[in-house]
């Protein structure tokens, strides 16, 4: 038993209830209803990780315990959240602890979800994949499995007002065939970007014509967003910002 992590889920859908989310689920059937695996999602938008485990609850109320960056777990509101929900802390500096303690998670049966492009993507199209979710799967001997959200940037991401009112977005959440840890991890990264591609393209034709000029739609779709290669030199600029930053203080 979990009560916070169930309380988090009432809270969580009761939410969604109020904001009028319209959900279509697509592929549910292929989450696995047991044994560990690595969930990959992509990432537009801070309710990412709460859409994509839908599938997992939906597979036997499954939980799936999420890589976050070490300063959520530092916060004094989230962090003890976090904890409770056993979610996974990540230094960037340092990410060897949380490498193992997610490899030692995956063998004894849990679901570990990983944003493989490490970031939110600001053009909304999926950026380069890091190794770690294939690296994972390859070391614990557990399936991939994909997920791909698309809709959630509408309510809430990097840069753009929140929309957390009552607007009735639709939110699209699909599931990909899980994918067997074979092969080196490059190669079974660059197959996990292609059926994740593969499934964005899926929800997006699902989701019909998108508003254009929108801020939140994709340059491809007609929409506001920078591109992925505008999209890269924002993030290269603010990290180098951040590291400019951090060096003034350690000086």
């Amino acid at each position: 038993m979990e009560p916070v992590y169930g309380t988090v889920l009432e809270v969580a859908r009761a939410m969604w209830a109020l904001q009028g989310i319209r959900f279509t689920e697509v592929d549910f059937h292929k989450f696995p209803r047991a044994g560990g695996a690595v969930v990959a999602i992509n990432h537009t938008g801070y309710l990412d990780f709460p859409f994509a485990g839908k599938p997992a609850f939906a597979a036997g109320r499954r939980k799936v315990r999420f890589m976050a960056k070490k300063e959520v777990f530092d916060d004094p509101k989230s962090g003890p959240i976090m904890r409770a929900l056993r979610h996974i802390p990540v230094d960037r500096e340092a990410g060897s602890e949380a490498y193992q303690a997610a490899v030692a998670a995956l063998r004894s049966g849990e679901l570990v979800g990983v944003y493989p492009e490490a970031t939110h993507s600001r053009s909304f199209e999926l950026k380069a994949f890091k190794s770690g979710a294939a690296r994972m799967a390859i070391e614990a001997d557990v399936p991939i499995v994909p997920v791909v959200v698309w809709g959630a940037q509408q309510i809430w991401t990097k840069g753009l007002p929140k929309r957390l009112g009552r607007n009735n977005f639709r939110v699209m959440i699909g599931v990909c065939d899980p994918i067997d840890p074979v092969g080196p991890p490059d190669a079974l990264t660059a197959r996990l970007k292609r059926e994740m591609q593969a499934m964005l393209d899926q929800l997006q034709h699902l989701y019909g014509a998108h508003p254009q000029g929108e801020p939140w739609v994709p340059a491809r779709l007609g929409g506001s967003a920078p591109t992925l290669e505008e999209a890269d030199a924002l993030d290269a600029a603010e990290l180098d910002e951040r590291r400019r930053r951090r060096e003034g203080r350690d000086d």
